[in-house]
């Protein structure tokens, strides 16, 4: 029996390859649609609807963890997707050359993704996130919400140019819907056969949320990312990680914690944290770009997250 789920769990690896490629293809040419159909900067749009779409497997995961009463998993997928987002996606990004980046436009992003994880390290330094502090949590990103609206209307005020998008609306939602489609089942995919094979091995469930669900649900990024860059649109793969990072710390682990309150193991927190907070800081632009030779550090700050979480 135990021979037949080991297969399954493979089999479900497999199968998540090919559906995350032909997902990630479809929902860039969706994003990049969306962008010119609503005349707003393609990071914008990333760090947004872009954002907030692939994270929705790890809403899915966290709020019905939240439900069964196990919203430890969710919170250790919240939490280990941001580390997974910025320190292994971004540095194998960066692997292929340097990334175009300006601090004026990513300041208050970047800002906000230092601060909420000391916020969060506050809250849960009583080992436990209660309803409050969630609430709490949403609030500060609603905030966040509230300004990132007052610039799309700005930007459409100042009047820019008018850019005809490059399919049909129907057509450009029908791309972004299956795209995210396909992304989300692989993800869901990968995180079922993953999760199998660690669970047969005795794994703690917040190593599991934090390690191999973290990486499953961040398959929409990681697909993303690496095909915006291989297209030459840098500025997508970049908004979408940072809009992720932030959706994950703000509305999913408030959502999760306003559901349920978490009992947060506050070292294991801790490392999440701070190894977040790590990863922020050597994605800097420096010189109007981040180097590719951050990719080194970046990649390092994630294979020693991993030691220190599973140790």
């Amino acid at each position: 029996m135990s021979a037949v789920l080991a297969i399954g769990d493979v089999l479900a690896l497999l199968a998540a390859i090919p559906l995350a490629a032909i997902g990630g293809e479809l929902f860039l040419k969706g994003v990049l649609g969306l962008a010119a159909w609503l005349r707003l900067p393609k990071l914008l749009v990333a760090t947004t609807l872009a954002a907030f779409a692939t994270s929705s497997p790890e809403l899915t995961v966290s709020s019905m963890a939240a439900l069964a009463g196990k919203p430890e998993i969710g919170l250790g997928d919240a939490l280990g997707s941001n580390v997974v987002n910025v320190a292994l996606i971004l540095g194998i990004a960066l692997l292929f050359g340097h990334l175009p980046a300006q601090i004026g436009e990513l300041r208050r992003d970047i800002a906000l993704a230092l601060a909420v994880p000391l916020l969060t390290l506050l809250f849960a330094a009583d080992g436990t996130l209660s309803r409050s502090e969630g609430n709490a949590l949403l609030v500060v990103f609603l905030c966040w919400l509230a300004l990132v609206v007052r610039q799309a209307i700005q930007h459409r005020l100042d009047g820019v140019a008018d850019l005809s998008p490059p399919e049909p609306i129907p057509l450009i939602w029908l791309f972004t819907l299956a795209g995210l489609g396909c992304l989300v089942l692989s993800g869901r995919l990968f995180v079922s056969g993953a999760s199998g094979i660690a669970t047969a091995m005795g794994i703690h469930s917040y190593i599991i949320g934090a390690t191999v669900v973290a990486i499953g649900t961040s398959l929409p990024e990681l697909v993303t990312t690496l095909l915006s860059r291989w297209r030459g649109h840098d500025d997508v793969g970049l908004g979408t990680l940072l809009g992720s990072n932030l959706f994950n710390s703000l509305a999913i682990v408030g959502i999760a914690a306003s559901i349920h309150p978490i009992q947060a193991p506050l070292q294991e927190v801790a490392i999440t944290l701070l190894f977040g907070i790590l990863a922020v800081l050597l994605i800097l632009p420096w010189r109007g770009r981040i180097s590719r030779f951050r990719s080194i550090p970046l990649l390092t700050c994630y294979a020693t997250y991993v030691v220190l979480t599973i140790r």
